[in-house]
């Protein structure tokens, strides 16, 4: 059996993390009756095996036209030189003009979320709503399966694109999370706050801008911000680190860290979660695993991942005030840690998408 993977658009951050793991599972199940494609852009560290064959085309990066001449006209014909007997798209969309049997991974959650961003606020995402979203909804429709990573995805898969909910399957990440350090409460960890992301617009650097200044206004000072970003990174984050320079607030601007780093941060830390946009987000589970304070934004994605977890506390992602609140509870001590050692935080009880392409 050949079994098609394309995953062009991966290059780093999430997306690449999925075509990692999957990778390497096809390289672990070790069958003999299966050759592997995979369909790739720019990573060159997947290699060649005896079952894996790593088709590379870096020049669809250089311009949509180029990723759309590869979509609509390259993919097709890569599946019928082949004679691929099963597709599995790890880029949200299907394989057009084909009828092999597709199975499509969908991780952009941006079509499905309520909140909707206008042109002239963000160009980029609101092409990714509206214009991509019509694509990746009709490839819901015409995909044979449809993996969700989540179940308030899949269930925002059911109403956009009216399909049935047998036709989705949930196949969380997999997340290994090392045992580096033990969370202990103190009272100066409860006045840290660590938030590791993107600068992306949806992960809501700015409304911790707000809230740390209301906490200023009201004499609250005695604390820390640590955001992974870089003073100069874009525009935006520019702007931001200057207005907490000119504001005199405690936020620290320290640049990507390495995993291990961001593991033994969450260890004497409060993890502080606003982003309003998710498909998966690793820290809330991360955190969960590690048995820590966890303040997030009230949505779905943290409502299912956090569902339980006794030291979550969830707050109105365009509130600033309700943020602001929550963290003075937390500079003034008057929030306590509760014992959840019997908490469970494996969120993945389905199906894995390699069971899936294999049965």
């Amino acid at each position: 059996m050949k079994i098609m993977v394309f995953d062009v658009a991966a290059e780093s951050s999430g997306a690449l993390s999925v075509l990692n793991d999957f990778y390497q599972e096809a390289r672990d199940i070790n069958r003999q009756e299966i050759t592997w494609y995979f369909i790739v852009s720019k990573p060159t560290h997947l290699i060649d095996t005896k079952q894996i064959k790593v088709l590379r085309f870096p020049w669809v990066k250089k311009s949509w036209f180029h990723r759309l001449f590869f979509d609509y006209v390259v993919a097709s014909r890569l599946v019928k030189r082949l004679r691929a007997d099963k597709v599995l798209s790890l880029q949200n969309v299907v394989v057009p003009f084909t009828k092999v049997y597709q199975i499509v991974y969908i991780h952009n959650s941006l079509p499905f979320v309520d909140y909707r961003y206008r042109f002239r606020e963000n160009k980029l995402l609101w092409v990714y709503q509206n214009l991509i979203g019509r694509n990746i909804i009709s490839s819901i429709k015409k995909a044979d399966k449809v993996i969700a990573q989540t179940f308030w995805m899949k269930k925002a898969f059911v109403k956009k694109a009216r399909v049935n909910q047998e036709k989705i399957e949930v196949c969380s990440p997999k997340v290994v999370v090392p045992h580096l350090a033990d969370y202990h409460e103190s009272e100066e960890s409860k006045k840290i706050f660590f938030y590791p992301a993107t600068g992306m617009d949806f992960k809501n650097h700015r409304l911790i801008m707000e809230a740390c200044k209301l906490l200023k206004n009201r004499g609250v000072e005695d604390y820390n911000v640590i955001l992974t970003l870089e003073k100069d990174e874009s525009d935006y984050i520019a702007e931001l680190f200057q207005e907490a320079k000119d504001y005199n607030l405690p936020i620290q601007f320290v640049g990507r860290l390495k995993r291990e780093e961001v593991l033994l941060q969450y260890a004497k830390s409060v993890l502080l979660f606003p982003s309003f946009i998710e498909s998966y987000p690793f820290p809330l589970l991360e955190a969960k695993t590690l048995k820590c304070f966890i303040i997030a934004s009230d949505t779905s994605f943290s409502q299912e991942i956090l569902a339980e977890y006794k030291n979550a506390y969830f707050f109105d992602a365009f509130s600033a005030s309700t943020l602001a609140s929550i963290l003075r509870k937390f500079i003034k001590g008057e929030i306590s840690y509760i014992d959840d050692s019997g908490e469970n935080s494996d969120l993945n009880t389905s199906r894995s998408l390699i069971d899936l392409l294999v049965s």
